[in-house]
């Protein structure tokens, strides 16, 4: 009898485990899969040309906003006028793990054929401060007047012409700004003219700006992105193969690491070429790179110019740091969940 009563026991166990089991199951590894980021993690279903990521918390809406670049991948055209008469898309997302297009952004800056690039979006005191990049056309090769404007917002739809920047030449292009330990704001910016080297401007209130004049990154690239990670100060350009990753001290005298990110071809979806135009948000010990690629841009498809090597997908990668220098791992899976944050001054 006592054995019998041990095998009910028994049995009854192990069918309470095998109901519960699936709880136990949906629970943790769900919400793991949950923050699993996508990949690729953006495309978009307008253009499908989403690049030069900017990311920024919405108070209000308590999502995060991703502003781009929206190259006109689908639409032909003759050499790059695919690349102007763009708008600046804006995708949303709960965790930084999934997003969805929201809209485009409303600018109170318009030409005919306004081509716009490469937004930077801060906030400060409750306003949002937008500094994009302006082509005045839609042109068929590169070499044509642009400049960066100042735009407000309260929603982070609806956006306020304020003024046009004047900087060290007529073709500027890719805004980057952060605060200063000091409390004041510096912008580091593309000089075109100047061999495609990085330049930098200073303000005190975010709408009147004094350029400075330096040379502070000599290597050609675009797109410099700069924020503070690791006790240190660090900015990434875009090199056109990869990243290049530099850091400093004082904020003018920049060294470059010896290796590039994401240079290297991953293996994942879309994500096969090289790494492009970045953001990086930082979330503690953590700093996770934002950036876009060309999937059909392959060695195969060298010198061919259709829609497979126009459209570009955002993808997401975490930043590692070992022995003074910045890596990272694109084939790693990227499980990440954003928490309200604003863009750092520098300490």
């Amino acid at each position: 009898m006592k054995k019998i009563n041990k095998r009910i026991k028994i049995v009854g166990a192990i069918v309470l485990f095998h109901l519960f089991l699936p709880l136990f199951g949906q629970n943790q590894p769900k919400n793991m899969e949950e923050n699993n980021a996508d990949k690729p993690l953006y495309r978009d279903k307008i253009y499908d040309g989403a690049a030069d990521p900017t990311l920024i918390w919405n108070k209000k809406e308590k999502k995060w906003f991703m502003f781009y670049t929206n190259r006109r991948a689908n639409i032909g055209g003759n050499g790059v006028s695919w690349v102007h008469g763009t708008p600046i898309g804006i995708a949303e997302s709960k965790d930084g793990a999934h997003w969805t297009y929201k809209t485009d952004c409303k600018i109170n800056y318009t030409l005919k054929d306004v081509t716009y690039w490469a937004p930077e979006v801060i906030e400060n005191n409750g306003k949002y401060h937008m500094y994009l990049t302006i082509v005045p056309g839609i042109f068929e090769d590169w070499y044509h007047p642009r400049y960066i404007v100042h735009l407000t917002s309260e929603n982070l739809i609806d956006w306020k012409f304020e003024s046009r920047l004047n900087l060290a030449s007529d073709r500027c292009i890719d805004a980057s700004v952060f605060r200063l330990p000091n409390g004041t704001w510096r912008m580091y910016y593309n000089n075109e003219n100047e061999g495609k080297s990085i330049y930098y401007a200073d303000s005190v209130d975010l709408y009147t700006w004094t350029d400075s004049g330096k040379k502070v990154v000599k290597d050609r690239g675009e797109g410099p992105k700069v924020f503070r990670w690791k006790n240190n100060n660090w900015m990434i350009i875009d090199s056109w193969k990869g990243l290049g990753v530099f850091s400093s001290e004082d904020f003018v005298n920049w060294k470059r690491q010896e290796h590039n990110i994401l240079q290297i071809p991953g293996t994942g979806l879309d994500d096969k070429v090289i790494g492009g135009h970045c953001d990086v948000i930082v979330q503690g010990d953590k700093a996770y790179v934002f950036y876009f690629t060309h999937p059909g841009r392959t060695p195969e498809n060298k010198g061919i110019d259709s829609y497979e090597t126009r459209r570009s997908s955002i993808q997401v990668a975490e930043l590692e740091y070992s022995n003074g220098e910045i890596s990272c791992d694109r084939n790693k899976r990227v499980t990440i969940k954003l928490t309200p944050t604003k863009k750092q001054r520098i300490k």
